[in-house]
């Protein structure tokens, strides 16, 4: 599983690279607090959802701690995606946070 850490993520946004932002945490858990400029799938909703996704652009797969994105990162594999899981998740995130 291709995996990317915290400080990973932080960087690339920083430097404005173009990263699509994968949350897969359910609706509760974002109103919380979330990384700007996500796209929200719940992990529950992601087979039927997934088409929303776009298989020629690299995913980087977000949720609390890791094991959600991690079940997430290997569903989309094995359907065609490149998708990176973000280590250690929302937890260990020290960027900017948005409350909805």
């Amino acid at each position: 599983m291709n995996e990317i850490t915290t400080d990973e993520v932080k960087q690339l946004l920083e430097n404005k690279e173009d990263v699509n932002l994968l949350d897969v945490r359910e609706p509760e858990e974002i109103e919380q607090g979330h990384i700007p400029g996500i796209k929200h799938i719940p992990l529950g909703s992601l087979e039927e959802r997934k088409d929303e996704l776009s298989q020629d652009q690299e995913h980087v797969v977000i949720c609390r701690s890791g094991n959600r994105s991690g079940k997430a990162v290997q569903y989309l594999e094995q359907h065609g995606f490149n998708a990176k899981n973000m280590v250690g998740g929302m937890l260990d995130w020290n960027g900017t946070v948005e409350r909805s």
